[in-house]
């Protein structure tokens, strides 16, 4: 396997830092261990080359881009060095990270082990351990490897994994959930309808081949999969000349194995760009956007039914010239105006005419200068004939006393339909000042889809808080938040059953 450096970096929403976050091979094989272990790598590495490859006890998880380290470790080979780096999931950073001076030919073979007590790295006469906290406990091991982007590729030329007393095997990445239905799920209920509506969640490569309580959930309560963070531009295009479709094919043959439709988000964004990107000259940027864009469209062709082409357009400040927000301020507004969403979304029609395209913003669903906003912005993309299908209403809920009004946004789903646009509830989780509130929060939006014939889905950003994107960033033991209908022991809240009444009574 010749191994190629991504140099994949999760960057804060305000485009600062850069979180390393190395590949794991999540199609690929998972081994099985019990007991003490060994895994031998033969590597052909050029000169200037290191050869990384990853060992996770527990596959890291991106919460709304921030990547949390669980259990898992590094070996490293250079010209002059050998390294071991091990996580404990305790923290960000290593519990331990040992380096051994050693003159390593072009080919070597590096053997890890797991040994009484210990973990264990040796490449020739040279060896370096360190105390075992129990990384692979659970029973489990997924692979990952990466390389010094720019420099020469190296070469994985052999992986042997071996037990004294038979302790490993291989299994491969589910991609299917249950085999049956439950007779309640909300897919099974919102096709009993006469509206058949498309019930769905943002989902993560991550979770769904490790945690397999998550994919039963994923695959028998939804029939709709949001990208959750896979086709991002910081995460499916981490260099000018690369493009990384790895996790997004994931999530897409994913939906395929288990018949759900796919929403792709998001192409086009002010935030979640690489750092390359935001780094791009005035003059060249709308050549990048749009080649990112032909190009992420075109390879899923026919596999994607819909997109966010534009997120978020408008400005999180009431900072426009008539007292409300105008277009929100970043690297391609500032290289076109507005028409970087008309080229936006012209670039995706001309490559997929047949998906659907949509405009994503947060906080429309009230009256008032936010609403205003985006409904002028509409009308004048539709009145220039910019091929927009519709609009996705965010509604999330992340404060106490913050509530949406079901008939206010009934009135602006129907304002859009006198447009020619659909709506769809893209991205609802509402904030768990209690359980009963939450549940009718929840049910209410969903009611609100139902009646209206031009909402054309009902998606939650997320299944489980175990998950949430709301989980407190850079935080260790992980504090998840409380927005989302099945908790963090993946049981059912007060608002799953609220949304199982509403699918039944819009059955009747």
């Amino acid at each position: 396997m010749r191994i190629h450096g991504l140099g994949r970096q999760i960057v804060l929403q305000d485009g600062t830092g850069g979180q390393p976050h190395p590949p794991v091979n999540l199609r690929g094989p998972q081994l099985k261990v019990r007991g003490d272990f060994q895994v031998s790598a033969t590597v052909h590495r050029p000169a200037g080359q290191t050869a990384s490859l990853y060992l996770y006890g527990e596959v890291p998880i991106v919460y709304d881009e921030w990547r949390q380290n669980r259990r898992g470790l590094r070996v490293a080979v250079s010209e002059r060095e050998l390294s071991l780096t091990v996580w404990d999931g305790r923290s960000a950073a290593p519990v331990a990270d040992r380096t051994a001076s050693v003159t390593s030919p072009a080919t070597v073979t590096v053997t890890f082990e797991r040994h009484g007590g210990d973990l264990a790295l040796s490449a020739g006469d040279t060896r370096v351990a360190v105390p075992d906290p129990g990384i692979f406990d659970a029973g489990s091991v997924m692979f990952g490897v990466d390389a010094v982007p720019g420099a020469p590729d190296w070469t994985l030329a052999a992986l042997e994994a071996t037990a004294r007393d038979g302790g490993v095997a291989v299994r491969d990445t589910p991609m299917t959930g249950q085999s049956t239905q439950p007779s309640d799920s909300l897919r099974g209920l919102a096709e009993a309808t006469g509206r058949r509506l498309p019930i769905g969640a943002a989902m993560a490569a991550e979770p769904l081949v490790s945690d397999d309580g998550y994919r039963a959930l994923a695959a028998t309560q939804f029939s709709m999969l949001t990208t959750e963070n896979a086709l991002k531009p910081q995460f499916v295009h981490p260099g000018p000349d690369t493009y990384d479709f790895a996790e997004g094919d994931l999530l897409v043959d994913f939906a395929a194995a288990n018949d759900m439709k796919v929403h792709a988000h998001t192409l086009v964004f002010g935030e979640a760009n690489p750092r390359w990107m935001q780094q791009v000259a005035l003059a060249d940027r709308e050549r990048v956007m749009t080649e990112h864009v032909r190009t992420v469209v075109g390879h899923y062709r026919g596999r994607v039914a819909e997109w966010d082409v534009v997120n978020e357009p408008l400005s999180p400040d009431d900072d426009g010239p008539d007292g409300g927000p105008g277009l929100r301020e970043h690297l391609w507004q500032e290289a076109m105006g507005e028409s970087y969403i008309d080229k936006a979304f012209t670039a995706a029609h001309a490559v997929d005419p047949e998906a659907k395209l949509y405009l994503n913003e947060f906080g429309a669903e009230a009256d008032g200068p936010r609403w205003d906003a985006l409904y002028a912005l509409v009308v004048r993309l539709k009145g220039r004939g910019v091929p927009i299908d519709g609009v996705g209403f965010q509604s999330h809920i992340h404060e106490a006393g913050d509530h949406i009004d079901p008939a206010v946004l009934r009135s602006h789903i129907a304002a859009l339909a006198e447009l020619g646009l659909s709506a769809r509830i893209s991205e609802i989780d509402v904030y768990g000042e209690s359980p009963r509130v939450q549940a009718t929060q929840f049910a209410g939006v969903l009611g609100t889809c139902l009646s209206e014939p031009t909402c054309t889905s009902f998606s939650i950003w997320g299944i489980t808080d175990r998950y949430g994107s709301t989980a407190e960033h850079d935080s260790y033991p992980l504090e998840t938040g409380d927005e989302l209908p099945w908790d963090q022991r993946l049981h059912p809240k007060p608002a799953v059953a609220a949304l199982r009444d509403t699918l039944r009574t819009a059955r009747r």
